[in-house]
C-alpha cells in the first residue's frame, strides 16, 4: 500500500512562496488519511455483520425445517447410542402345551450403592442389613467405607423393599430397571424347566440366561430378537404335571423313599406330558449345587432322566418280544424254568420257585429271572445288543435338556453270555426311567421307534420299525396279563384297561462291592388303556419301604405300583379319556316274572 506523506515537499514549497501556513497542509492531510480509514473499517465490519446475518438467517431457516418435519411425523422413543454389544433384556416366554404360562418375566429393580456419596455409610449398612437379613452388616459397611467406587448390594427387589431403601434417604443408594425371570408355578416342572440367572449385568440392565434344563437348551432361541417374543411351546400339560408331581410325593412319603421319578409319554408322537423327579426345587430360587458328595442327594438331580438305574423286570418284556420277532418262540412256548441256573460261578434264582416250566407269557406274569435267562441265551448277545440298540438304550437320550447327555446308560464292558442273561432280567445295564418309557413307547405303539420331545407335536412318529404289529399286540396282552393275575395286582384301575410290568433291583453298593439287601430301585412300567394303548407311564421309587405289615415289603408290587395306580386313576381324566363301564349285566335292576 502507497502512503501519502503529511507534509509534501512540493506543496510545503508552494506554501512558503506564498507566506501560507504549512502546519494546515499537514493537518488537511491527516484528516484526509483518518477518514480513508475509517471508511475501510466501516466497509469491513459491514460485510462482516452481512456474513453473520446471513449465517443466522441459514441456521434459523435449518431450525425451522426441521421442527417442521417433526410436527409432521409420528412421535417415537428417542435412540442413545451405544458403544459395544447392547444386552438384550427380553426373554421368550415358556408355556405348555395349552398356552398357560410357565415362565416369564417381571420388571423389577437392583440396588447399588456409590460409597463416595453416602452421608452415613454405617447407618445405610445397619438399616440394609434390616432390610435384607442375608446381607452382613459388617460385609457391607468394609464395602462403604473402603476404597470402591461402585458396589451391588441386591440384583433385584420387591417393591416393599424398594420401599424401604427409599426410606433409609442415603444419596449413595442407586437403584437401576432389571428384569428378572419369573416362574408363577413355582416347583412345578422344576427339572424340564432348570432355571435362568444373570449374565453380563449393567447398571440399566442385565442378560437373563439359561442355566439348566430347556432354559438352558433354548437359551439362544429365548432371547433371539427376530423371533419377536414368540413363546416356547413345550409338550407338557400344566394340569397333569401338577396332579403327577403331588401324587408321585405322597407316594413317596407313604412309601417311605429316598427319591422318586414318573415319565408320562404319548406313545404315537413320543411327547412328554409330564415328567418330574423329587425332591424338586424352586426355580425362583434355584440352590447351588453340591461341591462334595454324591450328586443325585442333590435336589437339582433330574431322576427321571441323568438317574441311571438297573430296572429289574421290566426289561424282561423285551427279550421275550425279541424272541417271538424272531419265531423263536411263541406265547405259549414252554420255558424251562427249573432253577437255580449256573454259568460258572454264577447263580440264577427266581424269587419264588414256579416249577419246571412256564408259558412264555407266564414267564412274564410271573416274573421269571430263568426262564428270561434261558430265552435271552436262545437270542444272544449280538442280538440283543442289536435289538436294544434299536430301542435307544445303548446311548443318552436325546430329549431336549441340558442334561441329557449326563443320563447315557451304563453298559457292560463285555458283553458275555452272562451279561446276556442278566440284562433279559434288568440287571447289568442300567438306564434312566425315561430310556424305558422310549423303549416301551416303541415296543407298545406297533412296533415303531419313537423318540422323546419336550416340545408339542401335532402328529404322531414313525420311526424304524422294530417288531412287527402282531408282536406289539401280544406284547400289550401280556402286560395286562400281568395286572389281571401277575405281579401288579395293585394296578387295577376301575374303567381303564391298564397293563404294565414291575421291577425290583437291588441296589449297588457305594464302594462297587456288591449289592445292598435292603436296599432296592422298584420300578413300574406301564400302558394304558390296555386294548388301544394311548401313554405309557413310569413310576420309580429310590429305596422304599411299605411298612404296613410284620415285615417291609420293598418290591415294585407293594410300592411303585399302587402309587402309578392312583397316578392313572388322577390323570386319565384330564387327558380325555372316558373310563369304560362294563354294561354287560343290567345294573341295580331286579328281573321277576308274574
Amino acid at each position: 500500500m502507497i502512503r501519502t506523506p503529511l507534509r509534501p515537499l512540493a506543496r510545503i514549497l508552494k506554501a512558503r512562496e506564498k507566506g501560507e501556513d504549512t502546519d494546515a497542509i499537514e493537518a488537511e492531510n491527516l484528516r484526509l488519511r483518518h477518514e480513508a480509514v475509517r471508511d475501510r473499517s466501516r466497509l469491513r465490519a459491514e460485510g462482516r455483520l452481512l456474513v453473520l446475518g446471513g449465517m443466522f438467517v441459514l441456521a434459523f431457516g435449518t431450525i425451522g425445517m426441521r421442527m417442521g418435519a417433526l410436527a409432521g411425523t409420528a412421535p417415537e422413543e428417542p435412540q442413545s447410542a451405544a458403544t459395544g454389544s447392547p444386552i438384550i433384556g427380553q426373554r421368550a416366554d415358556i408355556t405348555d402345551r395349552n398356552g398357560r404360562i410357565l415362565a416369564t418375566n417381571l420388571e423389577t429393580h437392583s440396588l447399588y450403592a456409590h460409597p463416595r456419596d453416602m452421608v452415613d455409610p454405617a447407618r445405610a449398612a445397619r438399616e440394609l442389613a434390616v432390610i435384607f437379613p442375608e446381607l452382613e452388616e459388617e460385609d457391607l459397611v468394609k464395602d462403604f467405607t473402603g476404597s470402591r467406587k461402585f458396589v451391588w448390594v441386591r440384583r433385584q427387589l420387591s417393591p416393599e423393599q424398594m420401599q424401604a431403601v427409599h426410606d433409609i434417604g442415603s444419596p449413595g443408594l442407586l437403584f437401576g430397571p432389571r428384569e428378572m425371570r419369573l416362574y408363577p408355578n413355582g416347583a412345578i416342572a422344576a427339572h424340564i424347566l432348570g432355571g435362568a440367572s444373570y449374565g453380563r449385568e449393567g447398571v440399566a440392565s442385565a442378560e437373563v440366561i439359561g442355566v439348566a434344563g430347556v432354559e438352558r437348551k433354548f437359551d439362544e432361541y429365548l432371547r433371539d430378537p427376530s423371533q419377536e417374543n414368540k413363546p416356547l411351546e413345550l409338550s407338557i400339560d400344566l394340569t397333569i404335571q401338577a396332579a403327577t408331581e403331588e401324587v408321585l410325593s405322597g407316594g413317596m412319603s407313604i412309601m417311605n423313599a429316598k427319591g422318586a421319578a414318573s415319565v408320562l409319554m404319548d406313545l404315537h408322537t413320543g411327547e412328554i406330558i409330564a415328567m418330574a423327579s423329587l425332591p424338586d426345587f424352586d426355580p425362583n430360587n434355584r440352590p447351588q449345587v453340591l461341591l462334595t458328595g454324591d450328586q443325585s442327594d442333590s435336589p437339582l438331580f433330574n431322576r427321571a432322566v441323568q438317574g441311571v438305574y438297573e430296572l429289574g423286570s421290566t426289561f424282561k418284556i423285551f427279550a421275550v418280544a425279541q424272541a417271538m420277532e424272531l419265531g423263536l418262540i411263541n406265547q405259549d412256548t414252554m420255558i424251562d424254568t427249573q432253577g437255580p441256573l449256573k454259568w460258572g460261578r454264577f447263580k440264577i434264582r427266581d424269587f419264588h420257585d414256579y416249577g419246571a416250566q412256564l408259558s412264555a407269557t407266564d414267564v412274564i406274569v410271573k416274573s421269571s429271572n430263568v426262564g428270561t435267562a434261558r430265552i435271552a441265551m436262545q437270542i444272544g448277545g449280538e442280538r440283543q445288543q442289536s435289538f436294544l440298540r434299536s430301542l435307544g438304550f445303548m446311548e443318552a437320550t436325546p430329549v431336549e435338556l441340558q442334561e441329557a447327555p449326563s443320563g447315557a446308560p451304563l453298559l457292560p464292558r463285555q458283553w458275555s453270555e452272562i451279561s446276556t442273561m442278566t440284562i433279559s432280567y434288568g440287571h447289568g445295564l442300567s438306564s434312566s426311567p425315561l430310556h424305558l418309557a422310549t423303549g416301551y413307547a416303541s415296543l407298545l405303539n406297533g412296533g415303531t421307534r419313537v423318540t422323546p420331545t419336550l416340545l408339542k407335536r401335532d402328529t404322531a412318529q414313525y420311526g424304524p420299525r422294530v417288531v412287527s404289529e402282531s408282536i406289539s399286540t401280544r406284547a400289550r396282552d401280556m402286560l395286562r396279563a400281568v395286572v389281571v393275575r401277575g405281579t401288579a395286582s395293585f394296578g387295577e384301575v376301575a374303567g381303564y384297561e391298564v397293563g404294565g410290568k414291575t421291577g425290583t433291583a437291588d441296589k449297588p453298593e457305594e464302594n462297587g462291592g456288591g449289592y445292598y439287601d435292603d436296599k432296592v430301585i422298584a420300578t413300574f412300567a406301564s400302558v394304558f388303556p390296555a386294548n388301544d394303548p394311548k401313554y405309557v407311564l413310569i413310576v420309580t421309587l429310590d429305596e422304599p419301604s411299605e411298612n404296613s405289615g410284620d415285615k417291609p415289603r420293598r418290591t415294585a408290587g407293594w410300592t411303585a405300583v399302587p402309587v402309578a395306580a392312583e397316578m392313572i386313576r388322577r390323570v386319565a381324566p384330564l387327558l380325555g379319556l372316558r373310563p369304560q363301564v362294563d354294561t354287560s349285566e343290567p345294573i341295580g335292576v331286579t328281573l321277576t316274572s308274574n
